[in-house]
């Protein structure tokens, strides 16, 4: 089914970097790194864990970047062979797990970009969550913005109105007139507005960010875990894949999550709960009105804790802690002028070059975080160099330019 949310997105270019080879840590090297990311759960005072698409896989929902991605396979022509429904699809043992250590209070907030509902299926409390690009279990009403929990996912994507009444009432026993939408965004809309609030104050406390079966991409989800680091705080990454924030990690694992957290638990003395339908609000949706709106309190209390730890704290600047490898960003350019080295996070007064596969190099001048292009009065950040299948080179004779 994540074919067809694909599919129900408007047309978009830049998808990101697609089909990136997979790595695999060593039996040995993974043990002792799951000790590490024990230990720092354990040491930690207030943790959130990034979700993407990676800890869905096992419930049988395709990511969209991976060797088998939607994306990856649609620009080859293919589809994936295995795309359960959202409705059928359970809580893996990642969402299992994260519920549990949130219910343990050894995690205390979880910011995901995934909208198939798993988390919300698990039983966990709305109170944890950020969804930024929405929740396919979710209707939104377009006057009183309250959500609602769906016992089947929508039927559209992009914030469509569905015409239903919404079901709530204001003060006094009058009705709202609002009609409902979905909720799950397209490429154009902004993120919502509570959601990020909560995932950039809460990753601004943390001391630890996880991040977990996501390769950092889009923006600004993917750079959030950065304002952990930028307060001094730990950075974990753990994905199948190279990501685009490897180098400012404190603990890069690459390895299937499930068993990533299911070592950790196990070091942490912790049982794994089951899916219980039971918990899974998307069943009680079926017979009874299920609200899945953020609680504002929740928000101005976070909004002073974060003041209280953040306002006037300088934002310290983000090392590079991990040398990338240029084979993991280089598609393979074999001119003998030109070397993979630039940190493209950081480019100061470089003659760099974009190429793409089928088309000619293009130069650029990268000077404070932009691009300034020949004919391009509006460059695009750098950050939107990941968004680009293309190779990124730096000329070690700039006259050569």
């Amino acid at each position: 089914m994540s074919c067809n949310y694909a599919e129900g997105l408007s047309p978009y270019e830049h998808k990101g970097v697609l089909g990136i080879p997979e790595k695999f840590e060593a039996i040995e090297k993974l043990n002792e790194k799951c000790e590490l990311l024990a230990r720092l759960i354990s040491e930690s005072k207030h943790i959130v864990v990034h979700t993407g698409a990676g800890i869905s896989t096992s419930a049988g929902i395709p990511d969209f970047r991976g060797p088998n991605g939607v994306w990856t396979l649609e620009k080859e022509g293919k589809r994936p062979s295995t795309n359960i429904s959202f409705t059928d699809a359970k809580p893996t043992k990642t969402h299992m797990i994260l519920k549990k250590l949130i219910d343990c209070n050894k995690i205390q907030y979880i910011v995901s970009q995934n909208i198939d509902g798993l988390h919300l299926k698990s039983g966990l409390s709305r109170k944890y969550l950020s969804e930024l690009h929405g929740n396919m279990f979710i209707d939104e009403c377009s006057l009183c913005k309250r959500q609602f929990i769906r016992s089947s996912p929508v039927e559209t994507v992009g914030k469509k109105c569905s015409g239903v009444p919404c079901a709530s009432g204001h003060n006094g026993g009058r009705p709202c007139r609002g009609r409902l939408y979905d909720g799950v965004l397209d490429w154009e809309h902004s993120l919502p507005e509570n959601d990020l609030l909560m995932a950039e104050w809460h990753s601004s406390i943390a001391d630890l960010s996880i991040c977990l079966g996501t390769t950092l991409q889009i923006i600004p989800s993917g750079n959030l875990p950065l304002e952990t680091v930028k307060y001094g705080g730990k950075l974990v990454i753990c994905n199948l894949q190279p990501t685009k924030h490897d180098n400012k990690a404190d603990l890069i694992i690459n390895y299937y999550v499930d068993d990533i957290l299911e070592k950790v638990m196990n070091i942490l003395n912790l049982d794994i709960p089951q899916y219980n339908e039971d918990t899974d609000l998307t069943k009680l949706a079926s017979t009874s009105i299920v609200e899945w709106t953020i609680n504002k309190k929740d928000v101005l209390v976070l909004e002073k804790v974060f003041k209280a730890k953040c306002k006037g704290v300088k934002k310290k600047k983000i090392l590079i802690k991990n040398k990338r490898n240029s084979t993991e960003i280089n598609n393979g350019i074999e001119n003998g002028n030109c070397k993979v080295n630039l940190d493209i996070d950081s480019p100061r007064n470089h003659k760099i070059c974009l190429a793409y596969r089928d088309c000619p190099l293009t130069e650029f001048l990268a000077y404070e975080g932009r691009l300034l292009g020949p004919d391009d009065e509006s460059p695009p950040e750098v950050s939107q160099l990941f968004w680009f299948d293309c190779t990124i080179v730096e000329f070690p004779n700039k006259s050569k330019l």
